[in-house]
């Protein structure tokens, strides 16, 4: 779907009756332009029939962070300790967060569960999630926690130097809370988690609904330790290569040896495993297929949100029943559009641009 027939859905979804020319005064076009969007929904199968039916489809739910990310650019090589001239840009993020636009802009329905406070950046994140087309209804609004900030510096090659997170707001999004959205995670499709989540709530979610493909992000080194226990319910695993190391206890000297890592994860239960080696690519496995594929070549802009968006690109491939390959390689385009825009996504973000990346890449 385009980004405005995404605009549009999720106007539908809020209020099935909505005229058309309320559509048009929110989105700021014509009457006539929303009734040939709404026949391109209605066409594509999306809409069904009076009063904006809506088609039941497979949908992903994703639990986890959302802050607004606060970024600061040098204006050319990094001076630490010193005032550098540069620039500082403020949008919505968090790894949970970040996660489910990429997905609903690539095209696949999407839930998101997580906390925020009833502040600024709070409604900021509302508003663009709900313009991307998550469903928001699952979130935890609080009028008495601060939303999730994220604050992070670049070097002068756009690769981050260093980052501060304040996620204190995401311990309440407690087991209690987890209980009340039983119904909704029994009929995902597919249940996405990243481990910002308390170990508490990561070890509910994966011991009670490992019945369903669960993905996990790994985020960190230090937040990766929470999930080694349960590694036997996770579906599909993303780490880079310390990450995997750390879980595993396995030191890798050369790439060689990458198929004996991911057999260890398979022995612990795990079905596929995608291991980021940054500029060198990514290894992915499965109990069929093993296969190193190079990096795509691209002028980086941002090197926040990519591994975000390459899960979203995972995650949109095992809605549409892709292969393995298959998807490994529109994610790791999918993370390419995101590496080349400043904000943490990139408003281009979508199933024909990451298609484009990979026409382009085998040109």
């Amino acid at each position: 779907m385009t980004e405005r027939e995404l605009e549009i859905l999720a106007l539908l979804k809020q209020d099935p009756l909505i005229a058309q020319q309320s559509l048009a005064d929110q989105l700021g076009i014509s009457r006539s332009a929303v009734a040939g969007h709404i026949m391109n929904l209605t066409n594509k199968g999306v809409i069904r029939g009076k009063g904006y039916i809506l088609a039941e489809s497979r949908y992903a739910v994703v639990i986890g962070g959302a802050n607004m990310d606060i970024l600061g650019r040098p204006l050319n090589s990094l001076q630490v300790g010193d005032s550098n001239p540069g620039s500082v840009s403020c949008s919505p993020g968090g790894v949970g967060r970040n996660i489910a636009e990429n997905l609903a802009r690539l095209g696949s329905e999407t839930r998101l569960i997580s906390a925020i406070g009833k502040d600024t950046y709070g409604q900021m994140i509302v508003s663009q999630c709900q313009q991307a087309g998550i469903d928001m209804k699952g979130c935890l609004q609080l009028n008495d926690a601060n939303t999730s900030t994220y604050l992070s510096v670049l070097d002068g090659d756009s690769d981050m130097h260093v980052a501060i997170n304040d996620m204190a707001i995401l311990e309440r999004l407690s087991v209690e809370v987890l209980k009340e959205k039983e119904e909704l995670l029994r009929r995902a499709d597919l249940i996405i988690l990243d481990a910002n989540l308390s170990a508490e709530s990561l070890e509910y979610l994966l011991n009670n609904f490992s019945d369903r493909p669960i993905f996990v992000d790994t985020v960190s080194c230090v937040k990766a330790k929470k999930i080694k226990p349960f590694l036997s319910s996770v579906h599909t695993l993303k780490p880079n290569l310390k990450e995997a190391e750390q879980l595993s206890g396995i030191i890798i000297e050369d790439y060689s040896e990458l198929p004996g890592l991911a057999n260890w994860f398979h022995n612990q239960g795990v079905k596929r495993i995608f291991l980021s080696l940054g500029s060198d690519g990514v290894f992915y496995s499965d109990e069929g297929a093993q296969a190193l594929i190079p990096a795509i070549p691209i002028a980086m802009v941002n090197a926040n949100g990519a591994g975000d968006a390459f899960l979203a690109g995972l995650a949109h491939g095992w809605i549409q029943e892709w292969s393995i390959e298959q998807s490994t390689k529109f994610a790791m385009a999918a993370a390419v559009v995101a590496l080349s825009h400043i904000a943490t996504i990139n408003p281009n973000m979508s199933e024909i641009s990451v298609n484009r990346i990979i026409k382009e890449s085998t040109c």
